[in-house]
């Protein structure tokens, strides 16, 4: 008589990477609305008369209810209490919402010309609004599907699963980069990119629908034991999460380390457009080759982690990598486009070492129990740096950038010292937590794969 063995529906290859595309397609579409104005700021200038601080305040708008509301820690909390289905629909709602609200101030159908809401232009602060709300959605998102992702894939091809789902958000701001400006241009609208995105956020609901499904199968194929492993959340657990120290040089590194590549990105068009003389049309596409990069280096190096180990290691060349880079973004020398093309795709290199290695060592230094809310600090932290830098480098432009004459509009050189000052930042953490690990033993040098 044959014993008939239960087998997970995540032991399934096929199964696990088919749910890992439909939610790294969500996050591909969640992503696009994140950068998809980035492009058009010099046209927000010229059409709705913004100025780079009314850019930079909408840009910080990303983290203002995650930093001071607390959002997205109540969206770990949720996560890890109620499950991956039911946060993930809910931030999906919050996405399409706040994208909604988005393209009605930026739209023509928009009627408050000349009003003031708390200081800022009324079309600034209502898309601002919308802004924090999809902030709110698609950080949330991100949370979920890092701990979906750990849920198919632990004791698998963790990293090279994270490092995929990363590409293909990335792909998200690859499109926003380079089609944002054409789409505009074509339609003769700076809202017609946003209301792509509206559609492209509804398909990417579906999608999460699709994964529901899946979800609920993997749940119906796991045994008793299984369920019996996984510890329920509780609250003192996030007193656990907040003594480690190893937690909080992650998180750190995540905030340093995405400070000097988020915000900068809000501002690589303009600075293509006021440094190297690239013509407005064509300026995204150059730094459209960042996102170009991850899309093949992440999941590389990712699998490299789970194969050979080495993720401290990985971190920290990725951070000597960044300083180099936005040091030669502020140097006063070769003030070309193709150079500007050579350092953009090596940024793109570093882009793909540090988060390739970050995210998976989570799972190595917090219980699986307490990841949702763990990742949640981490993005809490994180929307600290993405909240604040973009309004930092809009003021500093305004305040000590501005040029005279016909010539370009700014001058970069300070915001780049700013960005290579969070690159170096970055590299003392990753020091730190490589000796953290050393004298822990985390197990962040060793590979994943068992």
């Amino acid at each position: 008589m044959t014993e008939k063995i239960q087998k997970k529906l995540s032991d399934s290859k096929g199964a696990r990477w088919a749910a890992l595309a439909v939610v790294a397609f969500t996050m591909l579409c969640g992503y696009f609305l994140t950068d998809v104005m980035s492009p058009l700021k010099p046209m927000l200038e010229s059409e709705l008369l913004w100025s780079s601080t009314d850019y930079g305040i909408f840009t910080s708008a990303y983290g203002w209810f995650n930093v001071f509301l607390l959002m997205l820690i109540f969206g770990g909390m949720i996560l890890d209490k109620m499950g991956v289905r039911f946060t993930g629909f809910n931030a999906c709602l919050l996405m399409l919402v706040g994208c909604g609200i988005k393209y009605y101030a930026i739209s023509d159908y928009f009627a408050m010309d000349g009003l003031i809401i708390l200081g800022m232009k009324a079309q600034v602060a209502i898309a601002a609004f919308g802004y924090a709300i999809f902030g709110v959605g698609v950080e949330i998102a991100g949370i979920t599907v890092s701990k979906i992702i750990v849920k198919w894939f632990k004791g698998k091809e963790l990293a090279l699963a994270m490092g995929l789902e990363m590409a293909t958000a990335r792909i998200g701001t690859m499109l926003a980069m380079s089609v944002s400006v054409p789409f505009a241009k074509y339609f003769n609208s700076v809202s017609a990119p946003i209301l792509l995105c509206f559609i492209m956020l509804c398909i990417g609901l579906i999608a999460f629908i699709v994964y529901i499904f899946m979800d609920r199968k993997l749940d119906a194929s796991l045994t008793d034991a299984d369920k019996d492993a996984e510890e329920p959340f509780r609250v003192k657990d996030i007193f656990l999460i907040i003594t480690n120290k190893g937690f909080w040089l992650i998180a750190l590194l995540c905030v340093l380390f995405y400070s000097a590549v988020f915000p900068f990105l809000k501002y690589a068009t303009d600075l293509m457009v006021n440094k190297y003389a690239v013509d407005p049309e064509l300026a995204g596409i150059i730094p459209s080759l960042l996102p170009l990069g991850t899309l093949f280096l992440t999941p590389f190096f990712g699998n490299l982690y789970d194969r050979k180990g080495k993720g401290a290691t990985i971190m920290i060349i990725g951070a000597c990598m960044l300083i180099g880079v936005h040091l030669l973004f502020a140097l006063p020398l070769l003030n070309q486009w193709w150079f500007a093309t050579i350092i953009m795709i090596i940024l793109g290199v570093a882009f793909s070492l540090v988060p390739s290695a970050m995210w998976p060592s989570v799972p190595k230094i917090i219980p699986e129990n307490q990841l949702g809310t763990a990742y949640a600090l981490i993005f809490w932290v994180q929307n600290w740096g993405l909240m604040g830098v973009p309004a930092l480098i809009g003021w500093v432009l305004d305040r000590y950038c501005k040029l005279e004459g016909d010539g370009p509009a700014y001058d970069y050189t300070l915001p780049m010292i700013i960005f290579t000052g969070f690159g170096v930042l970055a590299l003392v953490v990753a020091l730190m937590l490589k000796a953290e690990d050393k004298k822990k033993g985390y197990g962040l040098e060793k590979p994943n794969i068992k």
